[in-house]
């Protein structure tokens, strides 16, 4: 399942590696992408949006493919030869586990992406029914999920939106039971486009993000440590949170406190 918005021409060249059936939700693109991937990849199925609904698009993805495991990549990713069913496999082989996030190799060069090393050495260990390191957070175009629990915690969402989008379905996949773990022994490939935002606008997008995840679910000490941490980063910090202001309501509004032993995490994983 793959959510894209202007980036017709990474999208041309991604398509052809996915070995599964393909939903594309587009979030109006204005650049003509939805013609041209229905030209070129008629066996691709396109879902146009008329608006950009952010992290959403995948929400409705994952309802459009109607399959018990949905497997997310971005425009600019994609599963290694054989990893997505070997991923299958693993999900089918441990029935609590909701998310399985995939190593990342970035690049033509295949470095490892040093988010996978931090998922590696997870400080929450391993459970005994799980594949890998226990996690609380993910790489979007990287994770493989169980339809049943992605439906059951309602998907992405449309407060926090795109960058940053996935803390909050993590904690609340854990929150109703479910494991997420990293598996080293599947592969993404992500080659990033050229037209990603800047860096200091998605470093921004990244902390209000964080704003919006900690107002909807953690307790009133850890939003205020958190908002704490947004001061601290500067700038990028100050950005992020003068972005998330016009989502406080929402945010409220979908408030709902983790369980204290997700919290337990949380903190543990901050510190």
């Amino acid at each position: 399942m793959v959510a894209s918005r202007n980036r017709r021409d990474d999208l041309l060249a991604s398509l052809p590696r996915h070995e599964a059936p393909v939903v594309l939700v587009d979030n109006a693109s204005t650049d003509d992408t939805v013609a041209a991937v229905r030209a070129a990849h008629p066996e691709v199925t396109v879902v146009p949006l008329d608006r950009n609904a952010g992290a959403v698009a995948r929400t409705l993805g994952v309802a459009r493919a109607g399959t018990p495991f949905v497997a997310f990549t971005d425009d600019d990713s994609w599963w290694a030869p054989g990893d997505l069913a070997r991923g299958v496999e693993i999900m089918r082989a441990h029935p609590r586990l909701g998310l399985l996030a995939a190593r990342i190799l970035v690049g033509a060069a295949e470095e490892l992406d040093p988010v996978c090393t931090e998922m590696a050495g997870s400080p929450l260990g391993t459970e005994p029914d799980l594949p890998g390191p226990s996690l609380l957070g993910f790489v979007a175009c990287a994770a493989l999920v169980r339809t049943e629990a992605f439906t059951a915690v309602g998907g992405f969402d449309p407060v926090v939106r795109f960058p940053g989008e996935e803390e909050r379905l993590a904690l609340d996949l854990a929150a109703a039971g479910w494991g997420l773990a990293y598996v080293d022994e599947v592969t993404v490939h992500h080659h990033p486009s050229p037209h990603r935002e800047p860096s200091t606008a998605r470093q921004a997008g990244i902390w209000r993000s964080r704003v919006l995840t900690a107002l909807m679910r953690y307790p009133l000490r850890d939003v205020a440590g958190q908002l704490v941490r947004v001061v601290r980063a500067g700038r990028p910090g100050w950005r992020g949170l003068a972005g998330a202001l016009p989502r406080v309501p929402a945010a409220l509004r979908s408030r709902r406190v983790l369980p204290e032993h997700v919290m337990a995490g949380v903190r543990e994983l901050a510190a």
